[in-house]
């Protein structure tokens, strides 16, 4: 493990930020040494769920996938972070619990092409598992099933959309979040004993997506500069999905009116 002073500089930290989160770095440090004791298991568990559910990618209604396990520098960073930001939330995460509240240790994340496709996606995952409110999870201790062969979607579905984007999606199916500028589908699946945190996107915001946490989310979220950047880049990748979608309804036009074509 890093010591503090390096796990400080790298993930842009302070120690005023550990002191507001209430944690020790001797807790950190039992936190981390279980996590990178069961990853290897995560990463099977990852497998057997593109396997089981995604790898017939027409039938699961996406372009591709990939799937990944948390880097553990980036575990303990989150919990750093979500302690600070909502301790009352967080208070009570330690490490004999913390796979309860993080639940993205194994993520997963789908494609489109276009992004109206979301509901294909949205109809298989929700008829493959368990999708029913009264068992989602609100507290993350009392609400946790020990069961390891119940698999269920375990909070409601939601996204997080762009200005414009809101026709594209049912209230109705899924939670509506007003974000601005990024663009997800979230899904929480127990399966196995863990939570499978799926998100899907287009592959354009994808890209944007990718670059923005490489440079700029979180560790220079304040930098006003990068985010101008970040922004810029976002505007053209939502370009790039408004033009994806009018090219193919210019060509179901054309397959439906093919004497039309000039």
């Amino acid at each position: 493990m890093l010591s503090k002073n390096e796990f400080l500089t790298i993930y842009n930290l302070t120690e005023e930020d550990l002191a507001k989160a209430q944690l020790d770095w001797d807790e950190l440090d039992a936190i981390q040494k279980h996590y990178e004791s069961i990853e290897n298991d995560l990463r099977g568990i990852g497998k057997d769920f593109v396997d089981n559910y995604l790898y017939e990618i027409e039938k699961a209604g996406i372009h591709s996938y990939r799937y990944r396990t948390k880097e553990p520098g980036h575990l303990l960073e989150k919990i750093i972070r979500k302690r600070r930001e909502n301790f009352s939330k967080f208070e009570y995460l330690n490490r004999d619990n913390y796979y309860k509240y993080m639940t993205d240790l194994i993520g997963i994340r789908v494609f489109f092409l276009y992004r109206e496709d979301w509901i294909y996606f949205h109809q298989y995952i929700t008829s493959v598992f368990e999708n029913n409110p009264s068992i989602y999870v609100e507290d993350r201790i009392a609400d946790f099933d020990e069961d390891i062969d119940h698999y269920y979607i375990a909070e409601r579905p939601k996204v997080y959309k762009r200005a414009g984007d809101s026709k594209i999606y049912d209230r109705k199916l899924i939670d509506i979040k007003a974000d601005g500028i990024y663009r997800s589908l979230h899904y929480i699946v127990k399966y196995k004993g863990h939570y499978v945190e799926i998100q899907g996107r287009t592959l354009f915001e994808e890209g944007w997506s990718e670059i923005d946490h490489d440079i700029v989310y979180p560790y220079y979220k304040d930098d006003e500069m990068l985010k101008d950047f970040s922004k810029l880049l976002n505007r053209l990748s939502g370009m790039a999905d408004e033009m994806s979608s009018y090219f193919r309804r210019m060509k179901h036009g054309r397959e439906e009116n093919p004497l039309k074509q000039s």
